[in-house]
């Protein structure tokens, strides 16, 4: 059998306090008080609740205080708080509401909506309980899986040998988790560089990016490309090797590789205790290759220049390849209508100018998919 939820409710008048316990009794186990002094004691001695039902004027302990003490302990700052009072003003809302209540009833009182209301903020309550749980799991297993990879990475880390031997034994590091965790990677990682750089050396010249893309770039760029999909290490084998298409659930936790990514770089990043344009690079295009040039990517919806440069690039290269690349749900698309697609995406999904680039190096995109196909 189901318990009943605890709805702890402080009035100064008995009589609200028995209709009040009379009407709701059925659906909830009552604890009734006469004022916020009595509540604070039960509360202090251990008692237990699960929602709020809280007159404002009383004669010791006021409402408003004991939200006040409610919303300060840990144990129970996340619990529904309802006022119900006779006062009628738009200020003791809005005080009310700043002390974190969730919601006002004003008397005379309707039982039906007293019982609409309480169940409704039961149930918002429980959900937000759960994904608060969900995402602490998530946080526990990004960092469970992080510490993992540094204590692989530390000693590699720490002997700051020159900075290009560093960069390709971290790349190595990241990689082989990636690659044990997604049986279809492949040669993804080694097409989407090459396919980053062929970008980066087009553009080197263009107004828009010369500054951005130097040869130092451009390498670092190449070098960083395969961390793109780091995170999905943060993602739970159910979701990341199901064979078909994701649910909405499952698709918002997919989403969290992106800040995973950039999270388990950043913390490298710290261990090094230096600034680093790779792992800069890296943060960027890992945090930032789902974002579209008109706004509607994820994780932040950040548009046009808005997104970083290589980002901007990682987006073309990953979707090209993930279209021209056979998966267990899909065929491998052909290049010219893989191609058709990024040019008709150009100004929604993608930078026009990098389309253009690719457009422009339409041959080095098939010869790098052909050298390095699966």
């Amino acid at each position: 059998m189901t318990s009943r939820p605890i709805l702890v409710i402080a009035d100064d008048q008995a009589e609200n306090l028995l209709l009040l316990e009379a009407m709701l009794q059925e659906d909830y186990e009552v604890r009734t008080f006469p004022d916020g002094t009595d509540v604070q004691l039960y509360l202090k001695q251990g008692g237990r609740a699960d929602i709020f039902l809280l007159d404002i004027v009383m004669p010791h302990l006021d409402g408003f205080s004991l939200c006040r003490q409610i919303k300060a302990n840990a144990t129970t700052r996340e619990l529904p708080v309802i006022f119900i009072t006779a006062l009628d003003s738009p200020d003791v809302e809005a005080r009310g509401l700043a002390l974190g209540a969730v919601d006002f009833i004003h008397k005379p009182f309707s039982m039906p909506g007293i019982k609409a209301r309480l169940r409704t903020h039961l149930q918002l309550a429980a959900t937000s309980r759960q994904l608060r749980e969900q995402n602490e799991n998530l946080e526990a297993l990004v960092a469970q899986r992080t510490r993992e990879y540094m204590e692989q990475t530390r000693e590699l880390l720490q002997r700051k040998q020159q900075v290009i031997s560093g960069q390709e034994a971290t790349i190595r590091a990241f990689c082989s988790l990636a690659e044990a965790r997604d049986n279809e990677t492949g040669n993804h990682i080694r097409r989407t560089q090459n396919y980053v750089r062929i970008l980066g050396l087009e553009l080197q010249d263009h107004p828009d990016f010369r500054h951005h893309l130097d040869d130092q770039v451009v390498t670092l760029l190449y070098k960083s490309a395969p961390l793109h999909d780091i995170g999905k290490v943060g993602i739970p084998d159910r979701i990341l090797l199901k064979p078909g298409k994701l649910d909405a659930a499952e698709w918002e936790i997919m989403r969290e590789h992106c800040r995973i990514g950039r999270d388990a770089i950043s913390q490298v990043a710290k261990e090094v205790g230096e600034d680093n344009d790779f792992l800069r690079y890296g943060m960027e295009i890992a945090y930032g290759h789902h974002e579209h040039w008109d706004g509607g990517g994820y994780p932040q919806a950040i548009k046009g220049e808005d997104i970083p440069v290589s980002a901007r690039l990682m987006a073309v290269a990953d979707v090209y390849d993930a279209l021209i690349s056979r998966r267990v749900y899909k065929p491998p698309m052909p290049h010219d209508e893989a191609l058709a697609y990024i040019v008709g995406q150009a100004g929604r999904h993608f930078d026009p100018t990098v389309v253009a680039a690719m457009q422009a190096q339409e041959r080095a995109f098939v010869r790098t998919a052909t050298e390095f196909s699966d």
